[in-house]
């Protein structure tokens, strides 16, 4: 893809499903959190806010939006377990939609 054809975040996210790309993260962290050994109190919170992140009177913030902010701790969760596939992932999601 050349620099021409490739989407810039910064002008348009035209072509890029930032949503649905959100909605992988959000299943992939899941599998990891949704595991007594994997989690703490801090994902534990974060669950918390992502059961209202599609509510807008009661959230804080959306999906995607916990997920950029937290994008450092999300990819030391994915680190630390061996998940190449959610790094990956996660990497698309910043370059393009955070």
């Amino acid at each position: 893809m050349d620099s021409i054809d490739a989407p810039d975040r910064y002008v348009s996210f035209k072509g890029i499903d930032c949503q649905g790309n959100s909605r992988r993260i959000i299943e992939r962290l899941y599998m990891h959190i949704d595991d007594p050994a994997k989690t703490n109190a801090f994902w534990e919170r974060f669950r918390a806010k992502l059961s209202v992140a599609d509510d807008p009177l009661k959230r804080q913030a959306d999906g995607l939006c916990l997920l950029c902010a937290n994008i450092y701790y999300i990819a030391d969760l994915f680190e630390e377990h061996d998940d190449e596939d959610g790094l990956a992932m996660l990497r698309q999601l910043e370059d393009e939609c955070c």
